[in-house]
């Protein structure tokens, strides 16, 4: 059944999570306006995927069921569905900002993936386990929260190492119906307002360590889990034209002896298919945090081009500005060309899915992660000073002053003034607010930091066959057949060339 954003909300009445947010507890994740915003932007993947223009994006065919599922449950099995899975996102982020259930998606394919190749080496079944609930939760179309940012402690240990081990969790029990764990998960996007958690692995273990190498499903109000919290976006906020409608809550999610029957256990102690789970999910998941922030330039994009607008300003007479626009064009296209490229050169696993690119999807990571604080600049450059200068939204309204504001406020004479600041009020909200902080963080480190972008382009760029492509192209393809002179022994003699003696010089000399 594919929900709408309604049933999203309804069915979230159907779970008790022991949430805490600002300090206090949270009696419906539903209906508390602190965490709407993050209901609204997941709500939007429900949505799309009933609208007749968007149906081929946000739904797909699940091979190993035949059911139409919603695009952000589906496991890739072709290019076509990376590039659909891109677009996808791109959507729904330049909706919402961040939809934040791409996750689900990215953490069902590592994981499809690292089952199957733990039953390979160890002939067991979790790969029949995970799929069977793979099913169930598109069945229900359900969102998961990828549950996997531990809290690490002393980042110089290995978790075995830690003083307190619960800063990562791991299997404390093993019963003959299931296991226990514990541990602290830090950061969890949308935490409250998921059905359940994926617990995944956030590095990779040596065999001492391997009993913090677990994946499993638990249920966002199983016992002995508590969340704790930040509202989502601005609610409430005014000036927040953007986040108080949508937004992102985060969360830190404390497992306290949680039990986990069998058939949601998908690794425990496999700490090699561990460590694959890990670096799978993050190449997944960078691929689609390039079309979620693909979308957020899209966003940036359009309110520049208004912002310019407003202030009668000309891109085509005024060169400045349209070099500005023109580069904020080029960075986000530029980083979604390299998903793109992902999507295309991708490569199916023995598991069946298709596996984007690793070193473009890391390369477009990269760039987006450290880019992300031009775009702002450059959308900072064509709106002027005005979107941090203004005063506050109740003034638009103040009788005292509105008419003052309305008429030195405007800029073009056929703009209001009040559609000139509600546009400047969206570009300080996306970029210049808290909220557009956060934005620039969770650019910057959401799916890995920069360093963990470069070393997966290092590990897996060919740097070798260019190695090799220059070794022939310096040998003009002679050296196999003797005939390069060369100064190195054995390319054309023994000895290799040597600088003639001079000629003996005669008595008479």
């Amino acid at each position: 059944m594919l929900m709408t954003a309604a049933d999203y909300r309804e069915s979230l009445r159907r779970y008790s999570p022991r949430v805490f947010v600002d300090g206090g507890a949270v009696e419906c994740v539903a209906d508390d306006p602190r965490l709407a915003p993050g209901v609204n932007a997941v709500g939007v993947t429900y949505d799309l995927a009933h609208a007749a223009e968007h149906r081929t994006l946000m739904t797909a065919r699940q091979g190993t069921s035949g059911k139409t599922v919603n695009r952000m449950t589906h496991v890739d099995e072709t290019s076509t569905d990376l590039l659909y899975k891109l677009e996808a996102v791109r959507l729904v982020c330049k909706i919402s900002g961040c939809a934040q259930r791409y996750l689900t998606h990215d953490a069902m394919a590592a994981i499809f993936q690292a089952t199957h190749r733990a039953d390979a080496a160890h002939g067991t079944d979790h790969h029949q386990r995970f799929l069977a609930y793979l099913h169930g939760v598109q069945d229900r179309d359900l969102t998961l929260g990828v549950a996997m940012t531990d809290a690490k402690g002393d980042r110089s240990k290995r978790p075995g190492l830690q003083a307190n081990r619960d800063v990562y969790v791991h299997v404390t029990e093993r019963r003959p119906d299931g296991i226990v764990i514990r541990g602290t998960k830090a950061i969890v996007t949308g935490a409250p307002y998921m059905h359940e958690f994926l617990v995944m692995p956030c590095r990779t273990h040596t065999a001492e360590d391997s009993a913090f190498a677990v994946c499993c499903a638990v249920p966002v109000d199983a016992p002995g889990v508590t969340i704790v919290a930040r509202p989502a976006g601005r609610p409430g906020e005014a000036a927040a034209k953007f986040s108080r409608r949508y937004g992102q809550s985060t969360g830190v999610v404390i497992f306290d002896d949680v039990f986990v029957p069998h058939d949601r256990v998908f690794l425990a102690g496999q700490h090699e298919e561990a460590g694959f789970l890990t670096t799978s999910y993050a190449t997944h998941h960078r691929h689609s945090c390039i079309g979620a922030r693909a979308g957020f330039g899209d966003l940036l994009i359009g309110a520049g081009a208004l912002m310019i607008e407003a202030n009668g300003l000309d891109p085509d007479r005024h060169g400045h500005i349209r070099d500005a626009m023109v580069e904020l064009i080029t960075i986000t296209e530029g980083f979604f060309a390299c998903g793109v490229a992902a999507s295309v050169y991708c490569t199916r696993d023995p598991a069946g899915v298709a596996m984007p690119d690793a070193v473009f999807a890391n390369i477009g990571k990269l760039l987006l992660a450290t880019k992300i604080y031009d775009m702002q600049r450059l959308a900072h450059h064509v709106s002027g000073g005005l979107i941090v200068a203004l005063p506050g939204p109740d003034e638009d309204h103040n009788p005292e002053t509105a008419a003052s504001l309305s008429a030195v406020l405007a800029g073009r004479p056929d703009i209001p003034a009040a559609q000139r600041l509600e546009v400047a009020r969206l570009v300080e909200d996306l970029t210049a607010s808290h909220q557009g902080g956060w934005y620039s963080v969770i650019s910057l480190h959401g799916g890995g930091s920069p360093e963990a972008m470069k070393r997966e382009i290092w590990r897996n760029y060919p740097v070798g066959d260019k190695v090799e492509l220059v070794e022939a192209l310096l040998d003009r393809g002679v050296a196999a057949d003797g005939r390069r002179v060369s100064k190195q022994p054995g390319r054309c003699c023994v000895t290799g060339c040597e600088v003639p003696a001079p000629p003996a010089r005669t008595a008479a000399e």
